[in-house]
């Protein structure tokens, strides 16, 4: 199985500036994420995709084999993630001369997961049939029982109300937060699918909750340090 890790990273972040390179864990962000997909043993090909020229410099000195710059209509903003990730593939195997069979992605904000979580997510994937995987860990909160949205009076409702109405945490559905870590796709239904990493035949794995921490916030970082240091 040909597969390539991609690792798209835009240079603009609004909740922790610069995020993508900041020190963490005595390295920057994005070379915790080259560093699990080289542990995990998957991949031939690890490319990085960004619209910031000294990302691609930190990502060729953490191991890089491809960099690729990302078009200004792929880094704004409003773009989904979805497309930058097809462009990313696309330049590798025009510029390689290859075609790829499975396509990982791996969230650069996401530097708890290991190459552990990893190659058990693509494993997993590769032994069935769905079009793509997302990795989620349990749910904090439960639409059923106590996550809350507001009418068109202001007035609170559970977000989601279960016939007959669940009483007890306990006795909710399962559900799943997406933790922003790790997206698996067969190639030709990453090319023709939508922009959603969520189709009608999406298939998830569940990690758990301590490595799974999108960072996303100053506090956010400062909880992955804080595991870090914890680990180490």
């Amino acid at each position: 199985m040909n597969r390539i890790c991609t690792i798209c990273a835009r240079g603009g972040s609004k909740g922790v500036p610069g995020k993508n390179l900041r020190m963490v864990g005595g390295r920057p962000l994005i070379a915790h994420s080259l560093q699990q997909a080289r542990d995990s043993g998957l991949f031939r090909t690890l490319a990085v995709s960004s619209d910031d020229a000294r990302i691609l410099e930190v990502a060729r000195e953490w191991g890089a084999d491809h960099v690729v710059e990302r078009p200004p209509e792929l880094a704004s903003d409003t773009a989904a993630k979805v497309p930058a990730i097809r462009h990313c593939v696309q330049s590798v195997e025009a510029k390689g001369g290859e075609r790829f069979d499975v396509v990982v992605d791996l969230d650069a904000t996401s530097p708890l997961r290991t190459g552990d979580d990893i190659r058990a997510a693509v494993e997993a994937f590769e032994a069935g049939d769905a079009d793509n995987l997302v990795s989620v860990a349990p749910a904090r909160h439960s639409p059923y029982f106590n996550l809350v949205e507001l009418d068109g009076r202001g007035r609170a409702r559970l977000a989601k109300v279960a016939d007959p109405p669940v009483m007890r945490r306990q006795d909710a559905p399962a559900c799943f937060d997406i933790n922003a870590s790790i997206y698996v796709w067969r190639r030709d239904a990453l090319m023709n699918g939508a922009d959603s990493a969520i189709g009608a035949n999406t298939q998830v794995f569940v990690m758990a909750a301590e490595r799974s921490i999108d960072i996303d916030s100053e506090l956010d970082l400062r909880i992955v340090e804080m595991l870090m240091e914890g680990r180490a």
